[in-house]
């Protein structure tokens, strides 16, 4: 039967994203003076590990460049070379290149080959420059040398792998890779069980990392034997010498391999006395050794009598060095997971489904969702008494839906790593093209956000990062003269605050300056009014850098200096139902803190009746509701009206004018006026009655009709009846807009 592998590619795609991302992790943490044994291993497993997959699938041109690297890798672990921030950089790229490489057999995006080239040959050259290294540590060959030299290179450590049933197609497949690293033999034991005995310079974890690709390390039985003599490995030699002569291996026709092999008999049996019985394939060493006893006593009896033979080693069991080390770090490693780790059979503790089913699942636990509201709307008016089992029925089947929509709900959320881990490897590139020193800290990367969220605060997160290495750290010759250590510190953390989620940028540097931020605006013609922004509070100031266009840098380069990104970045974070807030203090640094909702799929909203129609308004954005007194309405020549609450005016919005709907009131203080607070401005939002408070599935009114100003998708009521959710940040920017327009004109 012929197995289609191309439907295992996209496994394959997934794990070695992984495994790169993995990769960089551990590059980016590594200790170059002294780096950790474990650390140095874990970077070559996963190159070792993405090699393994890109040979089964045919990707070639990622085997070549996990080869070189795995090699480089290789000799930088067992201490043949030192590793050095040119060896780190040099990993950092082949990274790059693997993940371009990985994308092109994907997505068919574009591989530059001449980067590739690059990177290959850079990988290269370290490696000629390690052998070139090394050369001259090593004695030129003296007299009697040469031949202890060519032993020493052919001897190394000798295993013996014990197998434990598995398909003579396996068998094969491990004779075909264990022996890339040495001379391997094979010979049979009791039922389907074969023994490999391997002779290699390479490592255990090596052969067992080897091994792991077909069957479970744990079924191995792995023994180390003593390392033969030159004059054990004399008669190995002749031995392989011989039976490869006898057999010929496909260049002699079958009648000269029957001479050549009754010529072998007759020198072995020169009197012609009757043959004994047939040896076996082990007493053979299945055509390449010779019964390890046998070896032993020849090398015995040709040894002089004058120097004693050491007696040979017993056969040790590597449960003790490399094996029980193994062990003992899984041992650890279970105890961390906890006893739930360890599932019984090595079962997998997680699944990979594509996000198009858990998107269909969330959107039919939205229809269960509105399906329980107009259950729970039409049972309103029933009579308690008379239909007392029914209306219970009702109010379990709303806790299960709750319950079941939270659920569900969190199949989509990540943790904030997944963002987090993009970092630390652009501020370290970042700062040391600056000439920089910054250390990047990260907490609270285990906070979960939906998905969709977490893809599109990537972009905003970046800008914040890069603004506050360029413009908020202060270089090294600066910060010492402030008093300062020389290495800045930048913070990213995530946290829940409510229902929302606060991920904050800050940083040590300088901090925002008032001074330049208000003489841009003025150049930019930003009004600040008649006294300079004297006025201004300094919250007011910092939330001019996000006026298109606002820039403070100096000069323009490829980072920084073009006055675009933070208008984006603010208008990105407002689409996803968010805020920007900033923090700074001159002299000691700057905080930017975003607040996001949990999730974008459903929300906690107020309903509000505005004339015959139903609103929703996002519960995060409502301070409070009121119903205000005559002497609280003030009117302002030509800029409508403003409210007073406790002694702040703020703008009064009459939703009716907006959306020209017919109202029931027209007087602020016969309807109700709900106090709003987005960007760091409050406003009052006039409308006819309050509904009620509700948790309601968002529906993109976008892809279904089109974009409507004021407006951020739509919900179906309990009634059935559709119900569009009102975008706070517009509405309250279309109303200052409005109000700006009536004084200019």
């Amino acid at each position: 039967m012929t197995i289609d592998i191309s439907q295992f590619f996209q496994v394959f795609f997934d794990e070695a994203e992984e495994l790169l991302a993995e990769k960089e992790r551990l590059l980016l943490a590594l200790d170059i003076a002294a780096p950790d044994a474990e650390d140095l291993n874990a970077v070559f497993r996963t190159a070792h590990s993405i090699k393994g997959g890109a040979s089964t699938f045919g990707l070639n041109d990622m085997t070549e460049v996990t080869h070189i690297l795995e090699s480089l890798l290789d000799r930088i672990r067992k201490g043949e070379m030192a590793l050095t921030a040119e060896h780190v950089d040099a990993f950092l790229a082949a990274k790059d290149i693997l993940k371009m490489q990985l994308d092109g057999h994907r997505n068919g995006a574009h591989v530059d080959q001449d980067a590739v080239a690059n990177v290959r040959m850079m990988l290269q050259q370290f490696s000629q420059d390690a052998v070139a290294l090394a050369r001259p540590l090593v004695p030129g060959p003296g007299p009697g040398q040469a031949g202890a030299k060519a032993a020493q290179g052919a001897g190394g450590r000798r295993f013996r792998i014990e197998l434990p049933e598995v398909a003579p197609r396996d068998v094969d497949a491990l004779v075909a890779e264990l022996g890339l690293l040495g001379r391997i033999a094979v010979s049979p034991l009791t039922g389907e069980r074969h023994a490999l005995v391997l002779t290699t310079h390479e490592s255990l974890e090596d052969i067992i990392a080897i091994c792991s690709f077909v069957l479970d390390p744990d079924d191995l039985k792995v023994f180390e034997a003593p390392t033969l003599t030159p004059a054990q490995r004399q008669i190995e030699d002749a031995e392989r010498a011989s039976i490869e002569t006898a057999r010929g291996y496909g260049f002699f026709d079958l009648p000269q391999q029957q001479e050549l092999q009754e010529g072998i008999a007759q020198e072995e049996n020169p009197h012609g006395g009757a043959a004994g019985p047939e040896p076996t394939d082990d007493e053979r060493g299945y055509g390449f050794f010779q019964p390890i006893e046998q070896i032993r006593a020849a090398a015995a009896a040709a040894a002089p009598p004058t120097r004693p033979q050491p007696s040979a080693a017993p056969v040790e069991a590597l449960d003790s060095s490399e094996m029980a080390a193994e062990k003992k770090a899984a041992a650890r490693k279970d105890d961390k997971n906890g006893a739930q780790g360890a599932t019984q059979g090595g079962e997998s503790s997680s699944i990979r489904v594509s996000i198009e089913k858990v998107d269909q699942l969330i959107n039919l636990i939205g229809e269960l969702v509105i399906t329980q509201a107009m259950i729970e709307q039409r049972s309103d008016g029933l009579d308690p008494m008379l239909h007392e089992r029914l209306l219970n029925s009702v109010s379990q089947l709303t806790r299960n839906t709750r319950d079941l929509q939270e659920a569900v709900m969190s199949i989509r959320m990540m943790p904030m790593d997944f963002v987090f881990s993009r970092f630390p490897r652009m501020v370290r590139d970042l700062a040391a093209k600056l000439g920089k020193k910054v250390d990047f800290v990260t907490n609270g990367a285990a906070t979960e956000l939906d998905k969709g969220l977490i893809e599109r605060i990537v972009d905003p997160l970046t800008h914040l990062v890069r603004n506050a290495i360029d413009h908020g750290i202060e270089m090294p010759e600066a910060r010492l003269a402030a008093g300062k250590t020389e290495t800045g510190r930048l913070f990213l953390s995530a946290g829940h605050q409510g229902g929302n989620i606060v991920i904050e940028v800050s940083d040590d540097g300088a901090g925002l300056n008032r001074e330049r931020i208000l003489a841009k605006a003025a150049q930019n013609g930003i009004a600040i009014g008649d006294d300079g922004g004297a006025r201004m509070s300094d919250g007011e100031v910092w939330q001019l850098i996000f006026a298109p266009g606002f820039s403070t840098a100096e000069t323009v380069t490829d980072i920084s200096g073009r006055g675009v990104g933070m208008d984006v970045v603010k208008r990105n974070i407002s689409a996803m139902g968010g805020a920007v807030d900033i923090r700074s203090a001159k002299g000691f640094g700057t905080t930017m803190s975003i607040s996001l909702p949990l999730t974008l799929a459903i929300l906690d909203g107020m309903s509000i009746r505005c004339g015959e129609e139903v609103y929703i308004l996002p519960l995060g954005f409502v301070v409070e509701s009121l119903q205000p007194a005559p002497e609280d309405i003030k009117h302002i020549a030509n800029r409508g009206r403003v409210i007073k609450v406790r002694g702040e005016y703020l703008p009064l919005i009459l939703l009716h004018q907006v959306f020209e709907i017919a109202p029931r009131f027209t007087n602020p203080c016969e309807g109700i006026v709900v106090i709003l607070e987005a960007d760091g401005r409050k406003a009052g939002l006039f409308v006819d009655d309050l509904v009620g408070q509700q948790q309601v599935v968002v529906k993109n009114l976008e892809s279904n009709y089109r974009k409507v100003t004021g407006i951020s998708g739509a919900t179906i009521l309990g009634d059935g009846g559709v119900s569009l959710i009102l975008d706070v940040s517009a509405l309250m920017r279309t109303a200052r807009q409005a109000a700006d327009d009536i004084v200019f004109s």
